[in-house]
């Protein structure tokens, strides 16, 4: 009996081993994914599809690191009312906004956007909406002001003459 716990104590070591591994596996290659997903090389960004089937634009609201979901059939940004609050950002009117799960009241507030790769929307009129999932939605307020153009899973946006830098 004395010989079969360190033999056990050995196999589950190496399961523990073999498991460590493939998580940390999986995390670096997760990382890497989202590494490939943006590049901004001179004046022309790439964003690549995601897992999800969505592309995302990562940036900043009023400082706040976020990752945008670019949603062509928003007509406005959007942001979950709980980050609204945590960022201190007031209400200045209300609005009733149609959504894929109906009408939903929100919030029209003013916050900085700034997004990776320099495109930047000072004092914009965002609206917070209760139902929102964690994940903020840049809309057409801010990707009318940009050159852009989407296939094969890749949304390419020339900066050459961009209203909103």
């Amino acid at each position: 009996m004395s010989q079969e716990l360190p033999r056990t104590f050995k196999v589950v070591t190496i399961w523990l081993l073999v498991g460590l591994a493939l998580f940390l596996g999986v995390q670096w290659w997760q990382h890497r994914a989202g590494q490939a997903r943006f590049s901004a090389a001179g004046e022309v960004i790439e964003i690549r599809r995601g897992p999800d089937g969505h592309y995302h634009w990562p940036g900043t609201i009023e400082g706040r690191a976020v990752d945008f979901l670019i949603d062509t059939g928003a007509t406005g940004t959007a942001i979950p009312t709980t980050l609204a609050r945590e960022l201190g950002l007031r209400a200045i009117d209300t609005v009733q906004s149609s959504t894929a799960g109906g009408v939903v009241t929100g919030e029209v507030v003013r916050a900085d956007i700034e997004l990776r790769g320099g495109v930047r929307a000072q004092r914009l009129p965002v609206v917070a909406l209760h139902g929102l999932q964690d994940r903020p939605l840049l809309g057409m307020d801010v990707l009318s002001r940009l050159q852009w153009q989407q296939s094969d899973g890749v949304l390419r946006i020339d900066l050459r003459s961009v209203a909103a830098r």
